[in-house]
């Protein structure tokens, strides 16, 4: 698979080929500019690949009609966008048809039911356009409770957890595991601690795949990946 910009010298990802399956998580990890998110975007069609094809059980997604793709697959971008309109509201863009139950369910998970709860209102708090009333890690939280509200069959995280501390990031991800054991997962993370029990970890630099495996195998086989463990290694990833 290839991805090049109109009129750009040079591809932004070349030679890409990876399979994610139903019940795994695979992370995408790599430098600034490497090509992550780009790749990210190729799944719900944000952006078409100038060759080759990406296919979600078998059928390429070009020709999936657009609703149904988004149907399958719950986005939870590297900006989170919230409505204006309320908590509910915002939650429901996930599904229009979710119980207040299933909502408070999904923030549980994402852990912000207890900020919710405090806000005036809860369920029914008003957002402003943006979500500027809230900060960027509950922004970023109530974005992944959207998702979860969908139930899809493709999770899509891009840098979603970014601006949780780590022991929030730990939680909600030990949260999110028993729900999505059916679905396919699939991160862009810049911390290693994010991404190191995935199943399969696919290292992506200069727009090519340097790499794939687990955490342990690519230590050993992966230069890129043991760099970018390293120059993290003194503040999250134990020696």
């Amino acid at each position: 698979m290839r991805f090049q910009y109109p009129g750009a010298v040079e591809p932004v990802l070349r030679d890409i080929s990876f399979r994610v399956t139903p019940g795994t998580t695979t992370a995408i990890i790599g430098s600034t500019g490497a090509g992550k998110t780009t790749l990210l975007s190729l799944i719900p069609r944000l952006v078409d690949v100038t060759a080759g094809a990406v296919l979600v059980d078998g059928v390429d997604v070009r020709e999936v009609e657009p609703d149904e793709l988004w149907r399958r697959i719950g986005l939870v971008p590297q900006r989170p966008y919230l409505f204006t309109g309320t908590i509910a509201s915002n939650l429901r863009y996930g599904n229009p048809d979710a119980t207040d139950e299933e909502l408070w369910a999904a923030l549980e998970i994402a852990q912000a039911r207890d900020f919710v709860a405090q806000m005036p209102g809860g369920l029914d708090a008003p957002i402003a356009q943006g979500g500027t009333t809230v900060s960027g890690g509950q922004r970023q939280r109530l974005a992944i409770a959207r998702a979860l509200v969908r139930q899809p069959e493709i999770y899509l995280f891009d840098d979603s957890f970014s601006a949780l501390d780590l022991g929030t990031d730990a939680r909600l991800r030990a949260a999110l595991r028993p729900i999505t054991a059916q679905s396919a997962v699939v991160i862009v993370a810049q911390r290693v601690s994010t991404i190191i029990d995935a199943d399969q970890i696919v290292v992506i630099e200069n727009g090519g795949v340097v790499g794939v495996g687990r955490h342990a195998e690519l230590l050993e086989t992966c230069p890129t990946y043991a760099e970018i463990v390293a120059s993290q290694q003194t503040t999250e990833v134990p020696a």
